[in-house]
């Protein structure tokens, strides 16, 4: 019969690999699974510039959560996150939460796009809300939807002068931009 061991407690023998920008740290599972997280030397605020987390750790046995300026990993916490769940200033993710933009499927923050974009500014998804909302269901100060809720609405029932007027200056404002960006 042979002995159940659990590597919890067993040493860690990373495979580490320090470059002149930062430090890889590898473990390869007898099942053939991969850990391995990178940090940068450099720093900012005591955040490293970069740091990606993939896989289990050996060590806890659970994922370890990337926190950096930029962070990358299945949970991220950063200036820029991206993961299937980041919190940042800027965040990308399946469900993201950030502070001044967030795109992932549940989007939170002052601009949000996503199947959920709940922004405080801009909201852009199927069910949307921010001062500006677009989406199939909207709630917000001036709206673009399929069903509209809010003070401004454009949508299937009503055609709000204002709404039109706010999301004319929108779009004629952004080909200008584009245009200029062309040249």
């Amino acid at each position: 019969m042979s002995e159940i061991r659990n590597r919890l407690l067993e040493e860690v023998e990373y495979r580490v690999e320090s470059t002149r920008l930062g430090t890889w740290r590898r473990f390869m599972y007898p099942n053939g699974q991969l850990f391995a997280e990178y940090r940068s030397h450099a720093r900012l605020f005591g955040l490293p510039l970069i740091h990606y987390t993939s896989g289990i750790s050996p060590q806890t046995g659970r994922r370890i959560t990337a926190r950096g300026i930029l962070a990358v990993g299945r949970v991220a916490v950063g200036v820029i996150a991206i993961g299937q769940a980041a919190v940042g200033v800027l965040a990308l993710g399946q469900l993201a939460i950030g502070l001044m933009f967030a795109l992932g499927q549940g989007a939170i923050g002052a601009a949000a796009i996503g199947q959920l974009g709940f922004g405080v500014r801009l909201g852009v998804g199927q069910i949307a809300t921010g001062a500006t909302a677009i989406g199939q269901v909207a709630y917000g100060e001036h709206v673009l939807a399929q069903v509209g809720i809010g003070r401004h609405v454009w949508d299937q029932s009503a055609q709000d002068p204002a709404a039109r007027a706010h999301f004319e200056a929108i779009w004629s404002d952004l080909r200008a931009r584009l245009g200029d960006a062309a040249r």
